[in-house]
């Protein structure tokens, strides 16, 4: 039984186990899993389709003409002595098919820019989900070790105000503190909730995630500066931004589609050929047939000067595209930088004379070296800095992913 008991304690814990993966691992699983991802690969697949179909033209007609009614020989479907047929073939003029096929390509290359940018934009949510995610779990692996203490204290605080040998304002003192470290951990265990919910949409693995990021790691990569100050950086994120390069393309697509709404004013021709038995000047008529619409008025202006309108309206957007990059990555370094310097200006012999304190004023409480305010009020003031820090480093990470998903192209190194 105990065999048993011990088998099945195993497996539980076997299967409440979480999953280890480092960012490669989950950028991997993004790449072959993502939903949205692969959803919108389906919009380039189309936009080949688009250009498949503007390749085909009108299939030819076929058409053929019966003897209803002999009034000679009062014969009805007389068809051996009276029949035609006709083939006729619509011929595109004006460079109609040319510039459909251009429009329909350059309209691929706008779904390709929106796949670019729909795949920077998730990586980043997700790069910034898994630095979220790690952090937390650092926080509250720093909470837990903090609940430990102090609920060990309560409880023995708890006997000795019962046996009279404490003040009860005491025990309520140290009852404050682990209220407040448990308000900490139950708002920590929420945000690793969520991250592990967005971690999991994003890749596809439905397993509990534990970020495999080592201490070496995480240093190297608050270290990383960016190559340029803000001028190459917006320099760079013209040249480079999926977002900008889409409304670019925009007006050139708008310029082909303007193109082609002026070719379609063009009179297309109508070529062909019919075959006359008996109807036509000669038995066994052969004609060549010719038909092109009068051109007494452009049938297609209204959708001419709606297509210069959007030329115009693309260009603008553009423009404004272009100013709002330019400041946003101004921004983005700006908040970068400030948070940089803010935490170079935390030394490592600083954090580590924090936990050197933390633990001198766990044991000089535990000998009575100091008093219980004193030792409250320093727990209270730890407790706020170690969150404090965890959320600085975090805060450089997600900063230097929003530049990089504005810039899109290598910039720390």
């Amino acid at each position: 039984m105990n065999k048993i008991a011990g088998l099945l304690i195993v497996i539980s814990s076997l299967m409440t186990a979480q999953r280890q993966v480092s960012l490669s691992d989950c950028e991997e699983a993004f790449q072959k899993n993502n939903l949205q991802l692969l959803a919108e690969q389906y919009n380039i697949n189309m936009a080949d389709a688009d250009i498949l179909q503007a390749k085909i033209w009108e299939l030819p007609q076929l058409s053929g003409q019966v003897n209803a009614y002999n009034p000679d020989d009062r014969k009805v479907f007389d068809i051996g002595h009276a029949k035609g047929a006709q083939i006729t073939q619509l011929i595109y003029m004006g460079g109609k098919k040319k510039n459909e096929i251009a429009f329909a390509k350059s309209s691929k290359e706008l779904a390709q820019l929106q796949f670019s940018q729909l795949l920077v934009d998730l990586r980043v949510q997700l790069r910034t989900t898994y630095y979220n995610l790690y952090y937390e779990k650092l926080k509250l692996e720093n909470t837990n070790r903090q609940l430990g203490y102090m609920n060990d204290l309560l409880a023995a605080y708890k006997v000795q105000s019962a046996k009279g040998n404490v003040s009860l304002k005491d025990e309520v003192r140290l009852q404050s503190v682990v209220i407040q470290l448990n308000n900490d951990k139950i708002g920590i265990n929420k945000n690793i909730l969520d991250f592990e919910q967005n971690l999991k949409v994003l890749t596809g693995i439905t397993d509990d995630l534990e970020p495999k990021l080592s201490d070496s790691e995480a240093k190297d990569i608050l270290a990383a500066q960016p190559f340029g100050d803000e001028t190459e950086l917006q320099k760079k994120a013209l040249e480079n931004n999926a977002d900008y390069q889409y409304n670019l393309k925009l007006i050139d697509n708008s310029k082909l589609y303007a193109q082609w709404q002026k070719s379609l004013n063009v009179p297309d021709l109508n070529l062909g050929a019919g075959w006359d038995q008996n109807g036509g000047t000669f038995k066994n008529e052969v004609n060549l047939m010719i038909g092109i619409p009068l051109p007494l008025w452009k049938s297609n202006k209204g959708n001419v000067e709606k297509a210069g309108f959007a030329i115009q309206q693309n260009q603008k957007n553009a423009d404004f595209q272009k100013l709002s990059l330019e400041t946003r990555v101004q921004a983005a370094y700006k908040t970068w930088k400030t948070q940089y310097e803010q935490l170079s200006g935390i030394k490592s012999e600083d954090i580590n004379n924090l936990e050197m304190v933390y633990n001198g004023m766990l044991s000089n409480f535990r000998k009575g070296n100091v008093s219980l305010i004193e030792f409250v009020d320093f727990m209270d003031s730890y407790r706020e800095t170690a969150l404090q820090i965890y959320d600085m480093k975090n805060g450089i990470m997600q900063s230097a992913e929003q530049l990089n998903q504005l810039v899109q192209t290598k910039i720390f190194y």
